[in-house]
C-alpha cells in the first residue's frame, strides 16, 4: 500500500467519524431548541406582578364654602319721648330683658293731668246737660236745635280728654317689643337708648356670583362663633334680588331662633354652606 492510499483511507474514515458525530449532537439540539419556548413559559407563569387597584364606586360630591357673616339683631330702634320735659320716673335696669309694652320711663306730665281732671267733670255736667235736654224734646219743651247743640258741646269735650290722654301718652316711653334695653344717655329732658330684640337673631353674609340660583329660601346652614364649641343652624330666609356688580357678590340673610339667649348681635360668624 502506497502513501497515497494510506492518507485516502485515513481521511475516509474521519469523515465518517464526524458523520456520526454530527447525526448524535442534531437531535439533542434541536430537542432542547424545541423545548426552550415551553422553559420560557413555564418560567413567566411562575413570575407574579404586584397590581394595585380600586373598585368603582358612584358616590356624591359637595361644593362647600365658609364665608363670614354677622349676626344682627331682628328688629332694632332707638328709643326717645315724644315730648320734653322733665323725667320723673325710670323703671328699668340698664342692659336687661324687657317685654313689649312696659313702661321704662315717665316725663312730667303733671299740667295735662289737671288738665284732663278738668276736662272729665265737665262730660259729667255735659252728659247731664244733655239727658235733661232729651227729656224736654220728648215733651217738645225745647227746639231739636238746642238738643242738638248739647249733643255737639258733649262730642267736642269727649275728643278734648282723647286728646289730653294721647298727650299724657306721649310722655311715657314704653317698649315696643320683647328685647334688652341698653344704655341711657341722659337722666333729665329727652331720653335716648338703644333697645335690641336679640330673639330672633339674623344671619348676614354675601356668596360668590355662581350660587346665584343654587341657594333658595328654606336652605339650611350651619355657623360658629368664636367662645362656641359646638356650631349653630340657622334656615335662609330671604335673599338679595341681584347681584352687586362691584364684587359679584349677593347677600342672604338666615334666621337663628336664639331662643336661650346665648349669641348677641354684632358679632362675627363663620357661614358654612
Amino acid at each position: 500500500m502506497n502513501k497515497k492510499t494510506k492518507w485516502g483511507i485515513i481521511a475516509l474514515i474521519g469523515i465518517g467519524l464526524a458523520g456520526m458525530a454530527i447525526h448524535t449532537f442534531l437531535p439533542r439540539e434541536n430537542k432542547e431548541l424545541s423545548q426552550a419556548p415551553q422553559k420560557a413559559q413555564a418560567s413567566n407563569r411562575s413570575r407574579s406582578l404586584n397590581v394595585i387597584g380600586e373598585i368603582i364606586k358612584e358616590s356624591s360630591i359637595s361644593d362647600g364654602s365658609n364665608i363670614t357673616g354677622l349676626l344682627l339683631p331682628d328688629e332694632e330702634v332707638n328709643l326717645s319721648f315724644e315730648t320734653s320735659g322733665k323725667i320723673t320716673a325710670i323703671n328699668f335696669t340698664e342692659g336687661t330683658h324687657i317685654k313689649e309694652g312696659q313702661l321704662l320711663a315717665k316725663v312730667n306730665d303733671a299740667q295735662l293731668q289737671a288738665q284732663l281732671r278738668k276736662l272729665e267733670v265737665q262730660l259729667k255736667l255735659a252728659e247731664d246737660r244733655v239727658y235733661r235736654q232729651n227729656a224736654l224734646l220728648e215733651r217738645e219743651a225745647v227746639s231739636k236745635e238746642a238738643y242738638e247743640q248739647v249733643q255737639t258741646d258733649l262730642a267736642m269735650l269727649k275728643a278734648e280728654i282723647d286728646m289730653v290722654k294721647a298727650n299724657i301718652a306721649y310722655t311715657e316711653l314704653r317698649a315696643p317689643f320683647d328685647g334688652i334695653i341698653g344704655l341711657r344717655q341722659v337722666s333729665e329732658g329727652a331720653y335716648v337708648t338703644p333697645s335690641t330684640k336679640i330673639s330672633p337673631l339674623k344671619i348676614e353674609f354675601a356668596v360668590a356670583e355662581r350660587y346665584a340660583g343654587i341657594l333658595k329660601n328654606g336652605a339650611n346652614l350651619t355657623f360658629k362663633v368664636d367662645g362656641h364649641l359646638k356650631p349653630f343652624s340657622a334656615k335662609v330666609y330671604a335673599m338679595e334680588s341681584h347681584v352687586d356688580p362691584t364684587n359679584h357678590t349677593f347677600a342672604i340673610r338666615a334666621l337663628y331662633p336664639n331662643t336661650n339667649g346665648a349669641l348677641m348681635p354684632g358679632r362675627f360668624a363663620s357661614v358654612e354652606l
